[in-house]
């Protein structure tokens, strides 16, 4: 990690706090806290970490991803910047962390850039992960005058054999190109930011490629690269999008062939205590895996965050977390 970057990095972490948010932070974190202990879902304060979707659409076809495999149950669309103000107005006051990602591709939402600068304008750090394929000379200059704090570039290969063999339909020298041209133009500009992440998810087809990868995100000059676990939907015997490497597989096979969790699920889970993921039409969901929103808990459209995060909906959720997290549907594939 470049100095600069990393020192930009904490500042900017730490530019978004407040007397009001630190008090809500250190609420959060001893409700959480105390919650474990006593089994009970106890909560003080309000999400300081939220994820917004900015649209669900997507030029990719990625086998794994609902989005990708054009198999969302729920409502498709953009969020328009009306709706992601009124959003944000009800997120603002304690917000400190935003992810503008859920579902789709965020830079296929022609507002992504501005909704980062109202974003920005609170002091609240924001960061994004995209597929790269809009990494173009408008989109950086957009980008960069924005304020985005954190830019995550998914690159799943480094062939275009193996990286379109889960990033279906994409093209890994356009991808790489912008990336170049990003961190270029972040150099010529003399700026720090966006913080720049290549991330990797680790498959079986590619798995081999992880230190060449590593040598391309040294030589490009990223400020981090990240190996990620393949999160599964579809399981079989086979299974060859699973990595061989128990390192980076969140799955071990069973003796009969199927396929489970290496690690225990536990009943806990930080992020319904600590944020919120808001689909493109206001819709708040307890977390990233709540793909089709199944499990919505209320619609900021309509009525303030306080009103839906201390409503019953919530409060059963939580003691279901609390009690037996393996028995609700998303938990089953989360790897907290």
């Amino acid at each position: 990690m470049a100095v600069g970057a990393k020192i930009a990095y904490i500042k900017a972490l730490v530019g978004t706090l407040s007397v009001q948010r630190f008090t809500n932070l250190l609420k959060v974190e001893a409700s959480l806290i105390a919650s474990r202990m006593m089994r009970k879902p106890l909560v003080s304060g309000l999400p300081w970490s939220a994820s917004i979707e900015p649209t669900t659409s997507c030029n990719l076809r990625c086998p794994e991803c609902p989005t990708g495999m054009r198999s969302l149950l729920r409502p498709k669309g953009s969020m328009t910047l009306e709706t992601f103000e009124k959003v944000l107005d009800r997120l603002s006051s304690r917000l400190m962390y935003l992810t503008l990602y859920f579902q789709g591709e965020p830079m296929l939402n022609p507002d992504f850039a501005e909704m980062a600068a109202m974003a920005r304008k609170r002091k609240i750090f924001v960061a994004t992960s995209t597929n790269g394929h809009y990494l173009d000379q408008t989109n950086i200059d957009k980008l960069l005058s924005s304020g985005l704090n954190y830019l995550i570039v998914s690159v799943d290969g480094m062939d275009q054999e193996s990286y379109s063999k889960y990033r279906v339909g994409g093209q890994l020298q356009k991808v790489t190109e912008g990336i170049k041209l990003l961190v270029a133009e972040r150099k010529r500009r003399k700026l720090h930011a966006p913080f720049i992440e290549i991330q990797f998810i680790v498959m079986r087809h590619n798995q081999h490629q992880m230190e060449p990868m590593k040598a391309f995100a040294k030589e490009v000059g990223v400020d981090r690269l990240a190996f990620k676990t393949a999160q599964v939907y579809h399981f079989d015997e086979q299974n060859t999008i699973i990595s061989t490497l128990k390192s980076q597989s969140r799955y071990v096979q069973t003796p009969d062939g199927w396929w489970t969790m290496a690690k225990k699920i536990k009943n806990r889970c930080r992020r319904i205590w600590e944020s919120v993921v808001v689909t493109w039409d206001g819709k708040v969901v307890p977390c990233c895996y709540d793909k089709d929103a199944d499990y919505t808990k209320g619609d900021l459209m309509a009525d303030p965050l306080e009103a839906i995060w201390y409503n019953e909906r919530y409060k059963n959720f939580r003691q279901q977390v609390l009690a037996d997290r393996k028995s609700i549907e998303i938990c089953r594939n989360c790897g907290e």
